[in-house]
């Protein structure tokens, strides 16, 4: 008789939420290749089931798509991510300030890499299920302007709006935005310019081709990232002029 996973059964039973508790808690194995066998979970699995098993179960409790056509789904990810990102960001300006780092540098350098490792994460396997690069290439530039107009625009509306009910202004220090903001504008012509070479049939794409032109553009990539980081940083400190 074949094993019954905990993952049959939510999915037979979607409205069990201890099923997927369960689930969230159990460290099964993968299919192999063909998807005709369970392979054991190995000495990998274990490692990374451990690390990941208080993100497994706290997101148990979102309940299944099938209530209210996902919408309920939608609205308690939505609050939790927006949870874990407060206390990310209250943890990243208290380490910042026990190692003496400026905000504008814990920003740029931790808060910034933390919030952008699942999109990382997305956009690579958005790069293998997908035929083309758009989806993970598009998924970098949408992420960005979702953070950009709608986090950002919507946090300074609602502020705006809270402090002109109270008859004052809302008035935001712009500190080293403009250099900042430049800086990264240039770099990223310098990526969207890496891209479009990288469409030359030598190469054969934005993604993959061959070896050397692989590690060249992911070279390149980190040498920028470590630019952007090294220029904010040494211009938050004043080593170097701003705007």
């Amino acid at each position: 008789m074949p094993k019954l996973r905990s993952s049959d059964l939510l999915i037979a039973h979607p409205a069990l939420v201890s099923v997927s508790t369960i689930r969230a808690v159990d460290c099964d194995g993968d299919d192999d290749e063909e998807g005709r066998e369970e392979r054991l979970p190995s000495c990998y699995d274990y490692v990374m089931h451990f690390l990941t098993v208080f993100w497994k179960v706290l997101f148990a409790c979102v309940p299944p798509t099938e209530y209210w056509n996902g919408w309920a789904c939608f609205l308690v990810s939505i609050s939790v991510i927006g949870l874990l990102t407060a206390v990310i960001g209250d943890l990243a300006s208290h380490f910042g300030c026990t190692v003496g780092l400026r905000d504008t540098v814990t920003a740029v350098v931790f808060v910034a890499l933390g919030t952008s490792i699942p999109d990382t994460f997305a956009s690579k396997v958005a790069a293998i299920q997908d035929q083309h690069a758009d989806a993970s290439v598009g998924n970098v530039t949408g992420s960005n302007a979702v953070n950009v107009f709608l986090g950002i625009g919507v946090a300074w509306s609602v502020a705006a709006i809270y402090w002109k009910i109270k008859g004052k202004q809302f008035k935001v220090d712009p500190g080293s935005l403009a250099f900042s903001v430049t800086l990264f504008t240039i770099f990223a012509f310098i990526a969207m310019g890496l891209l479009l070479f990288r469409r030359r049939p030598s190469i054969g794409g934005e993604l993959g081709g061959p070896r050397v032109s692989r590690l060249l553009t992911t070279l390149l990539l980190l040498g920028l990232w470590f630019l952007y980081i090294l220029f904010s940083s040494l211009e938050a400190y004043c080593h170097i002029n701003g705007f």
